[in-house]
């Protein structure tokens, strides 16, 4: 059987080495979304593409222990972790959720080296809310 011919434009003849470590992003975003379950952290560079993320889940803890604030430090820990080795010094921080690891999760951030523009709550607060149900009748 004869060995097929790699096009010229093929994907496996065009990279060398790794792209996650080649690319140099020197300011982002990073979003904090802190639910009562879990919370998650997202690193994005200024184009909206998603450089890193981590959550409490994929650092271990499970059940009840995922809302801890220390669940959120350590998810924090390892988001930035990666990013710092990719070169970014600069960082948004944008905060959602009323949960149990958003102060852990920002003092994790502070305590990285990462200068911090500016820290944002984009909770997002009904203006009215959603209708009642309709009034039980026994």
């Amino acid at each position: 059987m004869a060995k097929s011919i790699p096009r010229s434009g093929s994907h496996r003849t065009g990279r060398v080495g790794s792209r996650k470590s080649a690319r140099r992003t020197p300011k982002g975003v990073i979003h904090v979304q802190a639910s009562f379950n879990n919370t998650i952290m997202t690193v994005i560079d200024v184009r909206g593409r998603v450089i890193s993320w981590s959550s409490a889940g994929t650092c271990g803890f499970r059940g009840t222990r995922r809302g801890t604030p220390f669940a959120a430090q350590t998810a924090a820990g390892n988001a930035i972790r990666a990013i710092t080795d990719q070169g970014m010094q600069r960082a948004e921080v944008m905060i959602k959720g009323p949960g149990h690891g958003r102060d852990a999760a920002l003092r994790a951030i502070r305590r990285s080296g990462i200068l911090l523009s500016f820290v944002r709550d984009v909770t997002p607060m009904p203006h009215n809310g959603c209708r009642p149900p309709k009034k039980r009748r026994v």
